[in-house]
């Protein structure tokens, strides 16, 4: 078993995508990759996770997240140390761009988790209370393939590098 546990849910593959490109920059040797459709309960092995999700439809949690659910709001996250990342488009969506990223958020907190890789505002387009730390800051890397796609390479490199430290890696 490695450091760090990623988990993802994804129904076009997009976040899939970010996931895999997220390992890549942490490093293969560092971080196992999951599936929450299938792997969701390795989720309790690991004091370092990565959690990424889409938000689909008009602000509803990623269909494999909400399925997911019931177990999650079981677990506890004392001690643990959590990055989030989400996708969406916030040109077509911006009142619910990244609510899935939101939704988790709350979630691990209520279940006592540490967060880190909160990433800023800038550059965005929304309108969503949902995904905010802060006005200034969303609880985890925001990614727009739909409408910013020459933009996320750079984004998952700078925050990858942001984590990295904090995951002790």
């Amino acid at each position: 078993m490695k450091e760090v546990g990623l988990f993802y849910g994804t129904y076009t593959g997009v976040t899939g995508n970010v996931a895999k490109k997220i390992v890549q920059h942490l490093g293969e040797e560092n971080v196992d990759l999951f599936n929450i459709s299938t792997d969701g309960d390795k989720m309790k092995d690991y004091q370092k996770l990565i959690i990424g999700t889409s938000t689909w439809s008009i602000g509803e949690l990623q269909e494999d997240w909400d399925a997911f659910m019931p177990k999650l709001q079981k677990m506890d996250f004392t001690g643990k140390t959590v990055a989030l990342f989400g996708t969406g488009d916030q040109v077509g969506y911006p009142d619910t761009f990244l609510d899935g990223m939101g939704m988790l958020y709350e979630t691990f907190q209520y279940r006592g988790a540490k967060f880190i890789g909160f990433w800023d505002t800038k550059g965005y387009d929304f309108t969503s209370p949902l995904p905010l730390l802060d006005h200034d800051h969303f609880v985890g890397l925001a990614i727009d393939e739909d409408n910013q796609p020459e933009l996320t390479d750079e984004r998952i490199e700078k925050w990858c590098q942001q984590i990295k430290p904090q995951l002790g890696l």
